[in-house]
């Protein structure tokens, strides 16, 4: 009998970091530098004949827009095929709310729960983490990607 678990995706940038979380807490990582397009369905292959997985949860942004794409595209697909609900969250959840890299010296940042871009004389790097223990509160089963937010502003 597989353990019952629940699988978490930060794929905003590299290297992409998933997260196995066994009662909230996280008990394997995977990490890797490679294309998310190639390699979360080797990833997940492993995860579904190792664990029974309840739930998905993913980084929906903001971040690399083809990456949270290829994320989105790879997690619903998978949510539908095997009956999984999916859960997101955005991506401050994930660096204790520190800017996140747009363009240039624009970066993302978040304002009383609002996203908006803004010039940064010093654009830090943003450092995912994957969380010890999963707070299920901070997602939402509305798990489309963040693409409403625009890169360029004024």
């Amino acid at each position: 009998m597989h353990k019952s678990v629940d699988v978490l995706l930060v794929a905003l940038s590299s290297p992409i970091k998933i997260g196995v979380y066994e009662n909230n807490r996280l008990i394997d990582t995977i990490i890797s530098e490679d294309k998310s397009s190639d390699v979360l369905p080797l990833i997940y292959q492993t995860i579904f004949q190792t664990y029974d997985v309840k739930n998905l949860f993913y980084a929906n942004g903001p971040g690399s827009f083809m990456a949270i794409k290829v994320a989105y595209i790879f997690l619903k697909s998978m949510s539908i095929l095997k009956k999984i609900p999916l859960f997101a969250t955005d991506a401050f959840y994930f660096n204790k709310n520190q800017p996140i890299k747009a363009i240039g010296k624009l970066c993302f940042v978040k304002i009383a729960q609002e996203i908006k871009t803004q010039k940064l004389e010093i654009v830090p790097d943003a450092k995912f983490e994957l969380p010890v223990v999963l707070d299920y509160n901070e997602f939402s089963k509305t798990s489309t990607p963040l693409y409403s937010i625009g890169a360029v502003g004024n």
